[in-house]
């Protein structure tokens, strides 16, 4: 009756070499039942050896799902639910004069839906509202996706348009694009299959993927951070270049978010290496993140209150003609409208309340994940496609090229009338000449 420790430490191994390559072994039912039969053994064995053998009651048993130690006659039993179902309950046994009675209440009861595959509609109520958020944050992120694709195209085919205020348009359209691309990659490493996710065992590919999304956020706002400076730049007096500030930007909107992420990702691995990073259960580690987001936007702001004062200061003096006002205005205004909404969205949603109610938690994450996913498309909009630099270049390229298609038809219209109307005509004087000739030349 009693397995022997050997053979099931044997089993355990040939169990666990079966199962290498299918679910991990954290996550396979199998595979757990066998651990605990195995720690179940264990105990029992040392429980026999400590007890006297002269004592009534129930002998300990497994009985394939719970281990239950000895215990004396008129004893009341609970052990908790199995391990692999993941859910809190538990089942009792009473020791009587006959033995072990039965399980009470029944396992599929005790342990809630652990057994059950006809789960009631509550439950798929929040696997259907996710999938509906999942769709609309993945067509919101495939609108800006392709936007701002479009606008990084438009601004680096037409040579008019090549600048450095564009070249940093460029930047911060190419930090949204990664945003969005690392949404989809994360979205397809946590959703193509559950044998990960069903009981708690997270890839180190999903946690990967989260902090690259990080990265993606500080990058969006440190190159938000750099177009309001070079704003500020163009209208004050600057010992750097335009290229060389440009070089400056690149290293400092690319590489300081890198060198954060590094100091979150090890202060994460180190003191909360759960799920897929994303809980924020310590909260110091989240606010490696949330500080220099922060400060960016804080230092943002001072700018454009700083762009603010010089624009008026030049507006009373008249330093700056009419028409450069306007042009300095409108950057200004799209750059501010950008920096007060995508601040305003992280400020808000950053320090969302833990304890909320579930329908104001879903109504939040809601607008925050619709919100979001249109920054890309709002940003391509603002600075492209709504640019009145940009619509003039493209109505100039569009009248050229309407004007050669016109040439070339005007073109062709001359030969083809004189193929139709005057062709017989021509023929025939052709054939004229040649037959006349031989004969005026034998005369």
């Amino acid at each position: 009756m009693w397995k022997p420790a050997g053979i099931s430490a044997l089993t355990l191994l040939l169990h666990c070499c079966i199962h290498t390559e299918a679910v991990p072994p954290e996550c396979d039912p199998n595979y757990i039942l066998l651990q605990d039969e195995v720690s179940c053994f264990e105990l029992l064995r040392n429980n026999r050896s400590s007890s006297s053998s002269g004592t009534q009651g129930c002998r300990g048993w497994w009985d394939h799902l719970n281990c239950w130690p000895h215990a004396a006659v008129g004893d009341i039993v609970s052990q908790p639910c199995p391990r692999f179902l993941h859910t809190t309950g538990r089942v009792f046994r009473n020791c009587t004069d006959g033995g072990w009675s039965e399980s009470f209440p029944p396992h599929d009861e005790a342990c809630e839906y652990g057994f059950n595959h006809s789960l009631p509609a509550e439950v798929y109520q929040p696997e259907r509202y996710f999938l509906f958020v999942r769709i609309m944050y993945s067509v919101g992120y495939a609108i800006s996706l392709a936007s701002l694709s479009i606008a990084v195209a438009i601004l680096c085919l037409f040579r008019r348009l090549h600048c450095t205020r564009n070249f940093v348009h460029i930047q911060l359209f190419l930090s949204f694009m990664l945003r969005a691309s690392l949404i989809f990659i994360r979205d397809s490493v946590l959703f193509s299959t559950d044998d990960h996710f069903h009981c708690g065992v997270y890839p180190v590919g999903c946690k990967i993927a989260t902090a690259l999304s990080n990265y993606s956020i500080m990058a969006n706002y440190s190159w938000l951070l750099a177009e309001g400076h070079f704003l500020y730049s163009l209208l004050s007096v600057s010992l750097l270049s335009s290229r060389r500030r440009l070089w400056c930007y690149i290293a400092l909107c690319w590489g300081s978010p890198m060198i954060i992420l590094i100091g979150w990702s090890s202060a994460r691995y180190l003191h909360e290496d759960e799920g897929c990073w994303e809980t924020r259960r310590i909260r110091w580690i989240w606010w490696i993140l949330r500080l220099p987001v922060l400060f960016f936007i804080t230092v943002n702001l001072s700018f454009f209150l700083c762009i603010i004062r010089i624009l008026v200061s030049k507006l009373r003096t008249q330093d700056m003609p009419g028409s450069e006002f306007n042009h300095y205005r409108k950057l200004f205004k799209s750059s501010f409208l950008l920096v007060s909404l995508f601040g305003l969205h992280y400020v808000l949603f950053a320090f969302l309340p833990h304890k909320l109610s579930d329908s104001s938690y879903k109504v939040w994450t809601f607008i925050e994940l619709a919100f979001a996913s249109s920054q890309g498309f709002v940003l391509a909009l603002l600075y492209c496609f709504l640019n009145a630099e940009v619509q003039n270049e493209l109505q100039r390229r569009w009248r050229r090229w309407r004007q050669k298609q016109t040439l070339q038809v005007e073109t062709r219209r001359p030969r083809s009338s004189l193929s139709h109307s005057g062709g017989a005509l021509t023929n025939v004087s052709v054939l004229t000449k040649t037959s006349t000739t031989p004969e005026s030349d034998q005369v």
